[in-house]
C-alpha cells in the first residue's frame, strides 16, 4: 500500500504538515553519470557567461563568443540580436556586458542613444563619454592610441599602420561628407580629401581636425589642387566641410578629442543621447565618429601587445540602434563596414542589435539593403527574440529554422490577451543559432541588483 504524500492520519504515523521541496543540485553529464545514468544534455556549451536555463531540459546555457571562438565552436566572434521592443534585448546584453567584464573583457559600448548603458556602467566601475553640444567632443580624424604606436613599432609595421591610420581617417570623411549632402562623394572629390590628409599628415605634429581639413582646401596648395584639375570640385567640399563645423553640428566635431578612451576602465559607454534632439543625422555622424575612435584605439592597443609593448586584452563592442547609423544616406553602409572591419582585431567581439530586418530593408537604395543583410549574415551568433510570422519568413532565408523553433519564437511575439500585470510571454527568452544546426531556446532570469540596473522602462513608470 501507498503512502499518502504527507503521511497517514494517525498517531506515531509520521503526518508532516508541510515537506520542504527538495534541494536542487546541478551538475555534467560526466559528474552525475553515476547516480543517474539516463540523463541526456541539450548540448548547450558550459563556457562564458551563463545567460539561463535550456526551456526544454533546464540545463544551463553559456555565451561569450570569444570563448565559443578559442573553443572552435563558431567560426568568428560576431552577434547579432535581433527581437521585438520590450523582449530583452537590452536585458541581455547587460548580462553579457556584466559577465564578460567580469571575466576581463573590455567592454565598449559604442553609440548608447537613449541612454541605456550609463547606470550599468557606472556600476562596474567604467568610463561614461557624453558626446553633444557643450560635452565631450570626438574629433572624427583622431586617430588615437594608433598615431602613438607608430613610433614605439618596427619600421615595417609602422608604415602598416600609417596606411592603417590614413584609410580610416579618409573612410570615416567620406562617410561624414555623404551624410551631410546625401549623396555620394565623387571620385575626384575622394582624391581632394585624400591629398588633403597626405599633406596634414606632414604638416602638422598633432592629430589633424575637420577645420585643418577645410584650410587646406581653401588655401589650394599644388599638391590638391592638381588631383583635381579645376576648383569647382574642391568648392562643393568646403561648403559640405563647413556644414560639420558651423552648421548645426557645431560644437560637436570641430575640435580635438575631449575626453579620450580607457582601456583600463572595465567598461566604456559613449553616451550620444543628447545628439538625438538634433535628428536622425547627428545620431548617424555621431555613431560613425564613435565607431571609428574605438575600433582605432582598439587596433593600436592589440598592435603594441603584439610586440609585447601593452598588455593583451580581448574586447567586446556593442552596437546598440544600428540601423539609425546606416539610414542617413545612400552609401553609408560601405562606410560603416570599411570602418568596423579595417584591420580588425581577432580579439574583439561584436554583438549588433536592432528591432528587425526591417530596420535594414528600409536603407535608401537596393545595394545598400543587400550589403546590410551581409552584418546578419556573416555574424555566427543569431539570437532571436520575441519576432512576429512574417519576420521569421526574412530569417529563415538567412539560417534555417525548423517549424518547432518557428512556431517557439513566434509564440513569444504577443500575448494571448492583454491582462494587466501579466509579464509579456517573450520577455527574458532567446532561440541562439549557430550554423544549421538546432538552436538553443534559454530563458532568462534577473537576479540579485539586475533588475534596478537593466531596467529601460523606469522612464514610463509614475
Amino acid at each position: 500500500m501507498t503512502a499518502p504524500r504527507w503521511g497517514w492520519r494517525a498517531p506515531g504515523a509520521g503526518r508532516a504538515s508541510h515537506v520542504d521541496a527538495g534541494t536542487e543540485f546541478q551538475g555534467t553529464t560526466v559528474q552525475l553519470a553515476g547516480l543517474y545514468p539516463f540523463v541526456a544534455g541539450s548540448g548547450a556549451p558550459m563556457l562564458g557567461v551563463p545567460i539561463g536555463r535550456h526551456l526544454l531540459s533546464g540545463e544551463t546555457c553559456c555565451l561569450d563568443p570569444l570563448e565559443w571562438l578559442r573553443a572552435g565552436l563558431v567560426t568568428n566572434p560576431g552577434m547579432f540580436l535581433l527581437g521585438q521592443p520590450g523582449a530583452g534585448k537590452s536585458a541581455l546584453a547587460k548580462r553579457l556586458i556584466t559577465g564578460m567584464a567580469g571575466f576581463g573583457t573590455r567592454v565598449l559600448i559604442l553609440g548608447d542613444t537613449r541612454p541605456d548603458y550609463t547606470r550599468l556602467v557606472q556600476h562596474l566601475g567604467g568610463q561614461v563619454i557624453r558626446v553633444g553640444r557643450g560635452l565631450d567632443r570626438i574629433n572624427p580624424l583622431d586617430a588615437g592610441p594608433l598615431g602613438v604606436a607608430v613610433g614605439r613599432l618596427p619600421p615595417r609595421e609602422a608604415d602598416r599602420l600609417r596606411l592603417e591610420v590614413r584609410g580610416r581617417r579618409l573612410a570615416l570623411l567620406l562617410a561624414l561628407a555623404t551624410l551631410v549632402r546625401g549623396t555620394r562623394i565623387t571620385n575626384t572629390e575622394e582624391v581632394l580629401l585624400g591629398r588633403s590628409i597626405d599633406l596634414l599628415d606632414t604638416r602638422l605634429d598633432r592629430q589633424p581636425t575637420v577645420p585643418d581639413v577645410l584650410t587646406v582646401l581653401r588655401e589650394g596648395p599644388d599638391q590638391v589642387r592638381f588631383a583635381a584639375n579645376h576648383d569647382q570640385q574642391a568648392a562643393g567640399l568646403v561648403a559640405t566641410l563647413t556644414l560639420l563645423c558651423d552648421g548645426s553640428l557645431r560644437g560637436v566635431l570641430d575640435g580635438p578629442t575631449s575626453t579620450p578612451i580607457d582601456l583600463d576602465a572595465p567598461a566604456v559607454s559613449v553616451d550620444i543621447s543628447q545628439t538625438t534632439a538634433a535628428g536622425d543625422q547627428l545620431v548617424a555622424i555621431a555613431m560613425l565618429c564613435t565607431w571609428a575612435y574605438a575600433f582605432g584605439v582598439v587596433d593600436a592597443a592589440t598592435a603594441l601587445a603584439a610586440h609585447g609593448l601593452a598588455p593583451r586584452r580581448q574586447y567586446l563592442g556593442v552596437m546598440d540602434e544600428l540601423w539609425r547609423a546606416l539610414r542617413g544616406a545612400p552609401g553609408l553602409v560601405d562606410r560603416a563596414d570599411a570602418l568596423t572591419r579595417l584591420s580588425r582585431p581577432l580579439g574583439m567581439g561584436t554583438l549588433m542589435i536592432t528591432h528587425s530586418l526591417d530596420d535594414l530593408a528600409a536603407l535608401p537604395t537596393a545595394e545598400d539593403r543587400a550589403k546590410a543583410g551581409g552584418f546578419f549574415e556573416r555574424a555566427a551568433i543569431k539570437i532571436l527574440a520575441a519576432l512576429p510570422g512574417r519576420e521569421l519568413d526574412r530569417i529563415s532565408a538567412v539560417v534555417r529554422l525548423s517549424a518547432a523553433e518557428r512556431t517557439l519564437v513566434s509564440s513569444w511575439a504577443a500575448p494571448e490577451a492583454l491582462v494587466p500585470g501579466r509579464a509579456h510571454p517573450g520577455r527574458g527568452k532567446y532561440l541562439i543559432k549557430t550554423g544549421e544546426g538546432p538552436g538553443l531556446p534559454v530563458g532568462m532570469r534577473l537576479v540579485g541588483d539586475e533588475p534596478g540596473l537593466y531596467d529601460t522602462d523606469a522612464a514610463v513608470r509614475l
